[in-house]
């Protein structure tokens, strides 16, 4: 016999596919949902006031802030003023010479010689003070002064040479003042008149002048001693204590540099007579 099968075929029959349309509407559908999924834990975790923080690339790097520069300051180091103008003057006909900074701001001073019947030293500063002191001395020699700082604390003195004796004040605080020993009376070096000492002298010790007396002794052949004496003066300059005598010179001769310093008023490259005022009318 021909004709149909009265039995079904064999095998369940294969699904049909889904329409490429609906499958992506599909896969479009969860990537929403899975955004929205984010963006709800994110809130949560974050607060509904707060915005997610800012997701960066591996790649990138976020600078981290800079504080401004800060502005520059003035130094705190005033300059100094130097001493208070005052209504004292240099005397009319003074021998004037400019020397050293006295008063510590920065521009040289002068320091003058009055030719009066009292003979006076003085300084008058840049800043327009002027101090002074009548010179004590009965010696008849015209007076002549030099200025310099000496020791480590920079201490501004006068040297005022008379030919016999030389007078040492301090110019420390504005003033002149006469240096005093230990006596209390006022230092006065021995230029040979007395026998205990030829001259004055500042000794560079260690990279610092140091005030000192010095004193050339002759022998028969015309050979040179010399010792020195440091003097060191207290803080301001007001006081002064002897050291003890120590040999600089034995036999030298009479034109050698230690015995001509040893016999002159000087401090440093500074000597009296030549690199200060001289008394006028001399």
């Amino acid at each position: 016999m021909t004709g149909s099968s009265p039995f079904p075929p064999t095998g369940a029959p294969e699904p049909a596919e889904t329409p490429p349309s609906r499958r992506g509407w599909i896969i479009t559908l969860a990537v929403l949902l899975a955004a929205a999924l984010v963006v709800i834990v994110v809130l949560l975790l974050t607060g509904d006031d707060e915005e997610p923080a800012p997701v960066t690339s591996p790649t990138e790097t976020s600078a981290a802030p800079t504080s401004p520069a800060p502005e520059p300051t003035e130094s705190s180091s005033a300059p100094v003023a130097g001493c208070a103008p005052t209504d004292a003057t240099t005397p009319a006909g003074a021998e004037v010479v400019t020397v050293i900074d006295v008063d510590g701001d920065g521009r040289p001073d002068q320091a003058w010689l009055s030719g009066d019947d009292t003979r006076t030293f003085g300084i008058t500063t840049a800043s327009g003070a002027t101090s002074s002191l009548e010179i004590d001395s009965a010696s008849p020699v015209a007076a002549s002064a030099i200025v310099n700082r000496i020791q480590a604390d920079d201490i501004p003195i006068a040297l005022v040479d008379l030919g016999r004796e030389a007078l040492v004040y301090s110019l420390a605080d504005c003033a002149v003042t006469p240096v005093h020993n230990a006596q209390g009376e006022q230092y006065r070096f021995d230029r040979g008149f007395a026998g205990a000492g030829t001259g004055v002298g500042c000794t560079d010790d260690r990279g610092v002048l140091r005030l000192a007396g010095l004193n050339a002794v002759a022998d028969a052949d015309g050979k040179y001693s010399v010792t020195r004496t440091f003097v060191d003066l207290s803080a301001g300059g007001r006081d002064a204590t002897n050291g003890e005598p120590a040999q600089v010179a034995i036999g030298a001769a009479a034109d050698d540099p230690v015995v001509t310093t040893a016999q002159e008023v000087s401090c440093g490259d500074l000597v009296a007579g030549t690199d200060g005022p001289v008394e006028p009318g001399q």
